[in-house]
């Protein structure tokens, strides 16, 4: 941890020697927008493109540069899949030139659907080309993680075999993916206010999927909103399925807005989750608890009080 903090305290000297990018510098010329804080958060927490719009405007290269001059040192883009080539290959080398992470992107989450828990013919060959244009993707993008859910549970079905053909499906998907260093990451959600009639819901659940596939793009992105209506004991679980938590989600409950405006402890998750020394992407996958440029800079502030834990 030593060296963590100095490596960090170097970084912070160095950041603090350069001048606002032209994003930040034009928002800085309102009086109304001084919200710039160039140091950079402990964590990689990843807001959405349109989370400041207000500040940054519609262009989505002026809005990544407008959070990195806030100090976040990450984005997420859910619908990254749907967006022209050329504005993938656009946003990527953006982030790639500031030195930014790209967080998990939406491969597959029908909602509607028995989709992984079965075994129909057309669903696999339809999970096979939506991993092929994930790779496609990830080529122009260069991103780590792919977001996949397995869909609604069948109640004509016994839960065991669901299981196991869950299990078969993913390994199917990880072996498409594999190759190429792409990591898949299983979403449970919780079935309570959002998504009722899901398969995958909980993070023990998960862990068990994951154990069961045993291959290394298998993993789990940990959505601690979802989680704590769910099944709470966020932090334990987080320890009992770490090894298989390649990305984070988070929002406050109730409400799905920003921490601070509901129940959980954000301030000790995330120094948790630092201390055990997650260098990945944590997605900002809430809305904002006050509308236009005072919500925005609101957020902003809302991640200064939760990532001011000591290191």
């Amino acid at each position: 941890m030593e060296r963590r903090s100095f490596i960090r305290k170097a970084a912070l000297g160095g950041v603090a020697m350069t001048g606002m990018s032209g994003a930040f510098a034009a928002a800085a010329a309102a009086p109304e927008a001084k919200t710039s804080n160039r140091a950079q958060f402990n964590l990689k927490y990843a807001p959405s493109f349109g989370t400041f719009r207000e500040h940054a405007g519609d262009d989505l290269i002026d809005q990544i540069r407008f959070m990195h001059d806030q100090g976040f040192r990450a984005i997420f883009d859910n619908g990254l899949m749907g967006k022209e080539p050329a504005m993938q290959e656009r946003i990527a080398n953006e982030l790639d030139r500031l030195g930014m992470d790209l967080g998990p992107f939406v491969l597959y989450a029908d909602f509607s659907v028995e989709s992984m828990v079965t075994r129909d013919p057309e669903m696999m060959d339809m999970l096979r080309e939506r991993m092929r244009m994930g790779l496609e993707v990830q080529k122009r993008t260069n991103v780590k993680t792919a977001l996949v859910v397995p869909g609604r549970y069948d109640q004509r079905l016994h839960w065991d075999y669901q299981t196991a053909n869950v299990i078969d499906s993913m390994r199917m998907c990880c072996d498409i993916v594999g190759p190429s260093g792409l990591v898949l990451v299983m979403e449970p959600l919780n079935a309570l206010t959002n998504h009722p009639g899901l398969f995958l819901t909980t993070i023990p659940q998960s862990y068990m999927i994951c154990k069961a596939v045993d291959h290394p793009s298998c993993r789990i992105v940990n959505d601690i909103y979802h989680q704590q209506i769910t099944e709470g004991n966020l932090i334990p679980n987080i320890d009992m399925a770490w090894e298989y938590i390649a990305a984070f989600h988070c929002g406050d409950n109730p409400g799905r807005r920003e921490p601070g405006t509901g129940e959980i402890n954000y301030l000790n998750v995330f120094k948790h989750i630092y201390n055990k020394g997650y260098d990945g992407v944590i997605c900002t996958e809430h809305g904002r608890s006050i509308p236009g440029k005072e919500g925005e800079k609101a957020f902003i502030e809302a991640y200064r009080k939760v990532d001011a834990f000591e290191t």
